[in-house]
């Protein structure tokens, strides 16, 4: 069983300093989780991490420590934002279906029938 000991500093009036040794039983001052991670995020991350001399223990124990210190998530957690190109691409294509519900432009059940148009033209 591994221990460790904690100094306990006491001051009294004559500003003397005593020093007293308090077992504690490091048991008892973790506990284990288990997380389902991506085999692949898992991989590089411990990669990464001991790339910075950590292990995936202590970067769990650093990321905890940061949510009680900040008191909730310590990054900004958004919904990704679409860029330029998709939104312009979603534009598109939201034109596209509207011509040809409108008939301007020829639709295609399958591929097989795109193809098909295609190459007779």
């Amino acid at each position: 069983m591994y221990y460790i000991y904690k100094c306990l500093t006491l001051y009294n009036f004559s500003d003397r300093i005593n020093l007293e040794m308090e077992e504690i039983d490091m048991a008892s001052l973790t506990t284990a989780i288990n997380v389902n991670v991506d085999t692949k995020v898992k991989e590089e991350a411990t990669s990464i991490l001991k790339s910075l001399g950590l292990n995936m223990s202590t970067a769990i124990n650093m990321f905890l420590a940061q949510v009680v210190k900040r008191d909730g998530i310590p990054f900004e957690v958004v919904n990704p934002k679409p860029s330029k190109e998709l939104l312009e691409a979603l534009q598109e294509g939201a034109l596209i279906e509207k011509e040809i519900r409108e008939g301007k432009r020829a639709g295609y059940r399958n591929a097989s029938e795109m193809l098909r148009s295609i190459i007779d033209d």
